[in-house]
């Protein structure tokens, strides 16, 4: 038994046709059936059911595509796996707030050290770097939340907390003057939310439903992706929202907006290194991993 028997027969499966599989692997009829015949001879029990008119895959056949299929993609991982070796290619996976305020520093300082190794960063929601991990895009993923699937190893990596954030005005200067300030006062103002899918998002939900407050007494007026955006849409007095402190720094110093801290049990959270948990990692990337662990970010 070979890859070659089990592409032809897996091929065979999907065409549900020895011609069209041919076709679609660019060798000859005979040959694909050569295949099939090698595979059932060395498993001792038949696969395909093929008369004039038509082809069934017997009980047995359907049960050696499952593991045909998983035998092939494993050899596809590894054959990527020693191209990229060569290459020294980290493929990266981050959410908004380490893609934008954490990797630029990491990633400088790494570079330094190894400039034989170079990044390619792919950016989404925490939940869109979960499934390239699934599917395979990524190398390492940064995530804004815990990831729970038993498949990948999940651990903090650097310390973030939410932030309410507001324009700079009389108004919200005059909450920022008292001892004490009621909150849910300042969530009767329009509010910009993030999408679903991200860890902040997820962190103001939390905070949202611990002060009793349901999503449509909200006053939201928009849902935005990107943080940037948010804090532009704030500064220029369209409403308040709830980010990461990370991401609010700059217009902090700046003095272009306002922050009203949340309650600690609501507001501080880690961020999370991801990768999947019996995948071989190549060298270069387990040194980028080791660097990680050893940073003060």
């Amino acid at each position: 038994m070979d890859f070659k028997q089990l592409q032809s027969f897996v091929t065979v499966v999907q065409e549900e046709s020895f011609t069209q599989a041919a076709s679609k692997l660019f060798i000859s009829q005979s040959t694909i059936s050569t295949h099939i015949r090698q595979l059932e001879t060395a498993l001792n029990t038949k696969l395909i059911l093929r008369t004039t008119k038509s082809l069934q895959i017997t009980p047995k056949g359907r049960e050696l595509y499952e593991y045909a299929q998983n035998i092939l993609e494993l050899k596809e991982r590894m054959l990527q796996a020693c191209s990229i070796e060569s290459q020294r290619i980290i493929h990266l996976g981050a959410s908004t707030i380490p893609s934008a305020y954490i990797l630029p520093k990491l990633l400088s300082d790494f570079g330094r050290l190894h400039p034989d190794i170079y990044f390619i960063i792919h950016q989404s929601d925490s939940q869109g770097i979960v499934s390239g991990l699934k599917d395979g895009l990524f190398n390492l993923g940064f995530i804004g939340m815990s990831c729970e699937d038993s498949d990948f190893c999940c651990q903090p990596f650097c310390k973030d907390r939410m932030v309410l954030i507001t324009p700079v005005n009389e108004h919200f200067l005059h909450y920022k003057q008292q001892k004490e300030i009621a909150l849910t006062e300042l969530l009767r103002e329009p509010l910009i939310l993030r999408e679903k899918g991200s860890g902040s998002k997820k962190m103001a939900d939390s905070f949202l439903a611990h002060s009793g407050i349901a999503e449509d007494e909200l006053q939201i007026i928009a849902r935005v992706n990107d943080q940037e955006a948010i804090k532009n849409l704030v500064a220029s007095g369209m409403g308040i929202s709830i980010i990461s402190e990370k991401a609010a720094q700059n217009f902090l110093q700046e003095k272009r907006l306002l922050a009203f801290e949340l309650p600690q049990d609501f507001s501080e959270r880690s961020l999370y290194l991801i990768y999947r948990q019996n995948y071989l990692l190549p060298s270069y990337v387990k040194e980028f991993l080791s660097f990680i662990s050893q940073s003060k970010i």
